[in-house]
């Protein structure tokens, strides 16, 4: 969600950001299919916002890591809460298309992927960092969308050079 957010500053506050980092996201609209998924996870959450949570677990990590990080992600969950999940869930249905605005984003850009997301491919990452100038791509191996998580040495050594770049 943070970089469909930072996208949308960008889109309308761009002088506001010194450098931009984008982790596990991509710059298209919602497609059909994710529409649908997400009306069916919405109306679960309904229902059984726990049952989401155990529906989505195994799809925002690599089954190495699943057993060290599934409570951290269970517990951010809920502590964030079933409507605010809902709200989410809103917005990214809602969200534009951002490729057509990536060429004007004009600051140190570091896009950091995973190569195994399942819920966002590198390919995806690398449309997004082609569609900025400069910008840097990075693939966390070994690591599914929870790579700060999953790799937190290698992400956080990832964002300190980038830091230190930018100075």
């Amino acid at each position: 969600m943070g970089g469909y957010v930072a996208l949308e500053i960008l889109r309308q506050a761009s002088a506001r950001v010194d450098r931009l980092a984008l982790l596990n996201t991509h710059a298209r609209p919602d497609s059909p299919e994710a529409t649908a998924n997400r009306k069916r996870l919405m109306a679960l959450a309904e229902r059984d916002f726990p049952e989401v949570i155990r529906t989505l677990i195994p799809k925002l990590a690599t089954e190495e890591h699943l057993p060290e990080i599934s409570g951290a992600i269970t517990e951010m969950a809920l502590g964030c809460g079933k409507d605010a999940f809902l709200r989410q869930q809103r917005a990214i249905i809602g969200r534009i298309d951002s490729r057509p605005h990536l060429a004007a984003i004009a600051c140190p850009t570091l896009v950091i992927a995973a190569r195994h997301d399942a819920l966002m491919p590198v390919d995806l990452l690398e449309e997004l960092a082609h569609g900025i100038r400069g910008a840097r791509l990075a693939v966390v191996e070994d690591s599914g969308h929870m790579a700060p998580l999953e790799q937190p040495e290698e992400v956080f050594g990832l964002l300190r050079e980038w830091l230190d770049m930018a100075r």
